[in-house]
């Protein structure tokens, strides 16, 4: 659309206009031996990806060959990578780091005078508005330094809503969130209780978390998709939590499953982790945390919220409509004790979000459940065992192999191949040789096919002397 900016259903309206049934009408007067009646042959179009794509093989083998040639061999010695489990590896439009790094975005730290920041606020009201869209919630903050932390102030938040002092944790939620929980709360004197799942869905056991909600639980705090990839059955989860009372929390680690898995709109607090909306993967950071909630529970969120307003003279504008951190108010009186600013990067999830639009976010999330789908069968065909299929799931899953993870991964590495995250630091059930893939839009096929390729060959091996 960057070339071809008009849409088939701009080129009807303006066909209409004009009293044109067609384009082959509007150019009859045309004689036809010279009019164009098949394609150009020329090659396809290609993505911003694939060009970028082609000029970094271009620029590693500039010496020699022909252009397009060189451009279709893979640059440099560049692993490929079956890692999720909360960091994922997503396209970046250019686009993004064009804008965030003007002068007037990169160099901004905190609106302290918010009223002569007129375009930071406005960015991060946009900010507000898509991810109140994305999570069906009221609220939204703008912003919490990541999904952890997150986390683990909605259930500071729940606390105060409710007058409680109690939370009910899914297993299935990060293990590295419920570290950081239980970090945050144990000078809060909230317990925790964490209650398991059920082994054949990996979702989480409604048994055991109607039998864990008691008079002083003030949330339940859940993961969908979980950290095995499962989608959870946010309703059910929501009906037991609020017939005791509780509220639901629910964590998003991967963004990009909302667009095509339902909003949590059950839910009363939703936490989420932006990072996929365009926030590269850098060695632990930055991230991009967020909170959204029901409107009823405003002035209980951490953060900042921005709101529009008007002038004296009527014009629209933005003011720091809420912002309930010791860094702005008494500290007594504070809901958060974070004092950070992550403007700037949720400046590139609203450009990301902005670029890609709606249907655009749709089909990403289906390339990534595709991509998904083939290397998964691509795995069991070359002899692993995937879990937790009796359940839904997003771009990630749990696998098992004959070989431990530590030895599959190994051999993956030895391909320039890093394989999936070993599961048995975490849970020790699941046994040393459970993995947790992922695949995204940048997952290629020939990446899938050499993970796969390795993992027959390691079965291959085992297979010897075998009648």
């Amino acid at each position: 659309m960057r070339y071809l900016p008009k849409s088939p259903a701009d080129r009807e309206a303006m066909l209409a206009e004009i009293g044109v049934a067609s384009i082959e009408s509007l150019f009859e007067t045309i004689p036809a031996e010279y009019r164009l009646t098949e394609d150009l042959k020329i090659p396809r179009q290609h993505s911003e990806s694939e060009i970028l794509e082609r000029f970094r093989a271009f620029g590693s083998n500039v010496a020699s060959g022909d252009a397009l040639e060189l451009a279709a061999q893979p640059a440099g010695k560049l692993f490929a990578s079956f890692l999720g489990a909360g960091a994922y590896r997503h396209y970046r439009p250019v686009i993004i780091d064009s804008l965030v790094q003007r002068g007037e975005f990169l160099t901004s730290y905190t609106p302290y005078q918010p009223e002569i920041s007129q375009g930071t606020l406005q960015a991060m009201f946009e900010f507000q508005t898509m991810i109140c869209e994305l999570t069906g919630m009221e609220i939204a903050n703008a912003s919490m330094y990541d999904g952890s932390t997150g986390a683990a102030e909605s259930v500071l938040m729940a606390c105060r809503v409710t007058g409680r002092q109690g939370a009910v944790v899914a297993r299935t939620v990060h293990p590295e969130y419920r570290e950081v929980l239980a970090t945050v709360t144990k000078h809060q004197e909230i317990p925790i209780t964490e209650f398991g799942y059920v082994a054949e869905t990996g979702r989480v056991d409604l048994a055991a978390l109607d039998a864990a909600i008691t008079d002083e639980t003030a949330c339940v705090l859940i993961q969908s998709p979980n950290f095995f990839g499962t989608v959870e059955d946010v309703a059910a989860i929501a009906e037991i939590a609020h017939k005791k009372g509780a509220l639901l929390i629910v964590s998003i680690a991967e963004a990009v499953s909302l667009g095509v898995i339902k909003a949590p709109v059950e839910a009363d607090i939703v936490s989420l982790e932006a990072q996929s909306f365009g926030v590269a993967v850098g060695f632990g950071g930055p991230y991009c945390g967020v909170i959204a909630c029901k409107e009823k529970f405003l002035r209980q969120m951490p953060g900042r919220l921005v709101g529009e307003t008007k002038d004296t003279n009527g014009k629209r504008g933005w003011v720091l409509t809420l912002s309930t951190r010791e860094q702005h108010i008494r500290r007594e009186k504070a809901t958060s004790n974070i004092c950070t600013n992550q403007a700037l990067v949720a400046m590139m999830v609203t450009i990301f979000l902005t670029v890609y639009g709606k249907q655009g976010l749709r089909e990403l999330a289906e390339q990534n459940l595709a991509k998904a789908d083939y290397l998964r069968k691509a795995l069991v065909d070359a002899g692993a065992v995937t879990k937790f299929d009796g359940a839904p799931r997003f771009h990630e899953f749990v696998l098992t192999t004959k070989e431990s993870a530590a030895a599959v991964n190994a051999k993956l590495l030895e391909k320039q191949i890093v394989g999936g995250l070993g599961l048995g630091k975490w849970y020790p059930e699941l046994g040393e040789s459970a993995t947790l893939w992922c695949a995204t839009e940048l997952t290629t096929k020939a990446q899938m096919d050499a993970a796969a390729k390795v993992l027959a060959g390691a079965r291959a091996q085992e297979l010897v002397g075998v009648k």
